[in-house]
């Protein structure tokens, strides 16, 4: 029942308000964290295989943390590739989610460069920003740098996402 109510709620939240708005009103809730970030994996479903937890979302910045576990492993114990994409344009696309005014644009990527820097062997934090202010133009390419840390804060990843930005 729990789960029904809390789905229930989240579907109201996110169909009513743009994502940083909802972002901000879940940040006082026990777990708001992690509840939005389930939320956020419910709409794009695909994320959820990494289990993420968004832990800061602001115009022009996106922060998110993935645990290190069996399901995102590769062959050799290190956390696989795909997983580390992933994370990359989930932290891209919210933060662009967060930051284009939604009234006006819209988004979607159109492509990303990646680095693997090191073997991903524990836990890993993400970053995407922009500068800001910034106008935002009809058929922009805005590229999204994306870094990824381990622990020990060593960049073991790095992501440039070209996001497609057009007018309404």
């Amino acid at each position: 029942m729990l789960v029904l109510c809390i789905n229930l709620f989240l579907e109201v939240l996110f169909v009513s308000a743009p994502l940083l708005k909802i972002y901000k009103r879940m940040q006082w809730l026990p777990f708001g964290q992690w509840l939005f970030s389930k939320a956020v994996c419910r709409k794009a479903p695909y994320f959820g295989s990494i289990k993420p937890t968004i832990t800061t979302l602001e115009p022009g910045l996106c922060c998110a943390t993935i645990p290190k576990r069996k399901a995102v492993f590769n062959h050799i114990g290190t956390i696989h590739a795909i997983a580390q994409c992933n994370l990359a344009e989930l932290c891209a696309g919210v933060m662009v989610d967060a930051t284009v005014p939604h009234k006006t644009h819209r988004w979607i990527p159109k492509g990303m460069t990646v680095q693997y820097l090191k073997k991903a062997e524990t836990n890993l934090r993400a970053q995407a920003s922009i500068e800001l202010p910034r106008q935002w133009q009809d058929k922009e390419d805005l590229i999204v740098p994306v870094e990824v840390f381990d622990e020990q804060g060593n960049k073991v990843f790095h992501a440039d996402i070209n996001m497609y930005i057009t007018a309404r």
